[in-house]
C-alpha cells in the first residue's frame, strides 16, 4: 500500500513537472514574440512624442527622473531629514565618484 501511495505521488510529481516546464517555454517564446512586436511600436512612439526619461515614481522629483535629479534634492528639507517618500528608499545615491573626477 506505502509503495502504491510513493509511485502514485512520484507520477503527479513528474506529471506537474513537465507541465510547469511546457508553461516556461511557452511563456518564453510568447514573451519574445512579443517584446520583437512591441519594442519597435514603442520606439517609434517616443521619437514621435519626443519623450525624455521614464518617470518611474509620481512622488518626489528626484524620484521622478533620477537622472535629471541635484544631488542635494533627497535633502531640501535639512541633512538630517527622515525620507518622505518610500520611493526615495528604492533610489540609489548618486554616484558622486563620477563628480569629483570632473572637477578635478
Amino acid at each position: 500500500m506505502i509503495l502504491i501511495k510513493a509511485r502514485v505521488f512520484l507520477a503527479i510529481t513528474v506529471i506537474q513537472v513537465i507541465v510547469l516546464a511546457g508553461l516556461f517555454t511557452w511563456s518564453m517564446s510568447v514573451a519574445r514574440a512579443r517584446t520583437t512586436e512591441e519594442i519597435p511600436q514603442k520606439q517609434e512612439l517616443v521619437q514621435r512624442l519626443e519623450l525624455t526619461d521614464l518617470a518611474i515614481w509620481t512622488e518626489a522629483r528626484y524620484t521622478r527622473h533620477p537622472s535629471q535629479a541635484d544631488f542635494f534634492a533627497p535633502f531640501q528639507d535639512g541633512p538630517s531629514s527622515l525620507e518622505h517618500f518610500p520611493a526615495g528608499s528604492v533610489v540609489a545615491a548618486p554616484d558622486r565618484s563620477r563628480v569629483a573626477a570632473a572637477d578635478r
